[in-house]
């Protein structure tokens, strides 16, 4: 969780400050029975802890997701219709791409010069026209607007990125690694906006524990973006759209050793806490101790390592990569993405969110439409999307980093003229997202809409068949289950099955 203004709430995956502090300070020599309560350890699997069943032959070593809250319009980015009549097609026209026959939007010409390397998908659909990203993140079977703001109902599923590090952490033995394998940029989901608890990318069941390292974000937005609503007064100054160079992500702050703390002393403090550790035997091993000794152990190979500072570090890269990227909270948690990747991260999350008053990044366009998708949207996502794809070529990791990009519904065919700057709506029926590396199809189009991009004519692909494809890229069968609190067993992808059109 990332706080812009200097608000600190809860830190790495649900942790408090306090419950870090006191490993810091190994007060007690770190150990509280009744203290801070255990971070939702994973409950035990029914099958008596025998290796997990179900391991497909992995094609992608990492995954990045990047998520587009809010829902970009199919229309005017992936599944344009130029024949169609003004009220459909818009302001924007189609453009030619590097693969013959493929068409996008004219606000995306440098991804249109690397579509020879992607798979776009113009046949996403489900039946819920609302802002379902734990639908679309997760596995649960079904959805209803007023779980959009309750991020730890017992009805939601736990995130991709969540299950990966479960699974890879019962595959491997390790729980925790010097390096997070669930990472999400730059900030906790939808912190920074006008509603800051919205469902989606969280451990669930599984337990807090396996929420997404969040990182933070130190930096202040430059560009004023054009404004979402009719009546909205403020001036945002929304970091998507530009920051300064000398912006960083770094670790939320009780992740970071205690100013009074020097490293000498907390080597020294951890190994007093081995030493307890040693003659544990002799005490009472309470549950709670057990799911304490996790957790501490998880915060102190966090604290205790560099990795993941110096892949969060993208002033590292040269200034021109950086340029190229785009010196947007965008392009550079892009970049951040990279780095972290290269580092050996296993899921790493880029959400593109709200950030101020009425969400006022989000590309949820009721109004002001065109003109937030010429001189803001389109082109923050055209110059960083692209750089992402080629700068992963370049460094040899494309065809092992699957790459998604979707969001959780497109926009409604027909454009509304009366809001000012038109709007298009809610719209679940047919939405485009885009793969690319880790084992998918290079240079290809799956499915077809119909004349508007309105609904689906030919190979209809759902949110779990993605989640399906998705874990099986990474090494996962479809038919793998993971347990909820009570040991039921759930199939990951809820019923979604591996899509061979995506594959390569």
């Amino acid at each position: 969780m990332l706080t812009l203004n200097g608000s600190t709430k809860r830190l790495c995956n649900g942790v408090t400050r306090r419950d870090l502090l006191q490993i810091g300070g190994i007060g007690a020599l770190g150990l509280e029975l009744g203290g801070p309560s255990p971070l939702g350890a994973a409950p035990s699997v029914a099958t008596g802890g025998q290796a997990p069943r179900g391991v497909a032959s992995s094609k992608a070593k990492s995954c990045i997701f990047v998520f587009l809250f809010g829902s970009p319009p199919q229309h005017e980015t992936f599944d344009p219709k130029p024949l169609a009549p003004a009220e459909i097609q818009g302001e924007m026209q189609a453009i030619d791409t590097s693969v013959p026959g493929l068409q996008i939007g004219e606000g995306l010409p440098q991804i249109a010069r690397i579509a020879d390397r992607l798979t776009v998908v113009r046949s996403m659909t489900h039946e819920y026209p609302i802002h379902c990203c734990a639908y679309v993140m997760t596995g649960m079977p079904t959805y209803s607007v007023p779980l959009e703001t309750m991020p730890r109902s017992p009805e939601i599923w736990p995130f991709m990125g969540s299950v990966v590090d479960y699974l890879d952490a019962r595959r491997t033995g390790v729980r925790s690694p010097s390096l997070p394998r669930n990472v999400g940029l730059p900030w906790r989901f939808c912190s920074h906006g006008s509603s800051p608890d919205q469902a989606g990318p969280y451990g669930s069941f599984l337990g807090s524990g396996y929420d997404p390292f969040w990182t933070d974000f130190a930096g202040q937005g430059t560009v004023v973006v054009p404004k979402l609503a009719d009546g909205q007064a403020e001036q945002v100054r929304d970091p998507h759209a530009g920051i300064e160079a000398a912006s960083r992500f770094q670790l939320s702050p009780g992740c970071q050793l205690p100013q009074e703390l020097s490293a000498q002393r907390f080597d020294a403090r951890v190994h007093l806490l081995q030493q307890f550790d040693a003659s544990r035997p002799l005490i009472d091993r309470a549950a709670e101790l057990d799911n304490y000794e996790s957790h501490q152990q998880r915060a102190l190979s966090l604290i205790g390592s560099n990795r993941i500072r110096d892949a969060l570090d993208v002033g590292r890269e040269s200034p021109a990569l950086r340029e190229r990227y785009g010196m947007t909270l965008f392009g550079q948690s892009c970049l951040a993405a990279r780095r972290l990747v290269e580092a050996g991260a296993r899921f790493v999350s880029v959400f593109w969110d709200p950030f101020g008053p009425h969400g006022a990044s989000v590309w949820d366009t009721h109004s002001n439409h065109f003109p937030r998708l010429k001189n803001y949207l389109l082109p923050v996502f055209d110059q960083s999307y692209s750089a992402l794809i080629t700068d992963l070529e370049s460094h040899g990791l494309l065809d092992e980093t699957l790459v998604i990009c979707t969001s959780e519904h497109g926009r409604t065919p027909q454009i509304d003229s009366k809001p000012i700057g038109g709007a298009r709506h809610h719209w679940s029926r047919a939405y485009s997202s885009v793969f690319a590396g880790g084992g998918t199809a290079r240079g290809k189009v799956v499915g077809q809409t119909d004349s508007i991009a309105g609904d689906v004519t030919d190979t209809p692909i759902s949110p779990k068949d993605m989640q399906a494809t998705t874990y099986h890229l990474l090494g996962y069968d479809e038919s793998t289950t993971i347990p909820d609190q009570q040991g039921r067993p759930h199939h990951i992808a809820a019923g979604g099955r591996v899509r061979d059109e995506l594959l390569g």
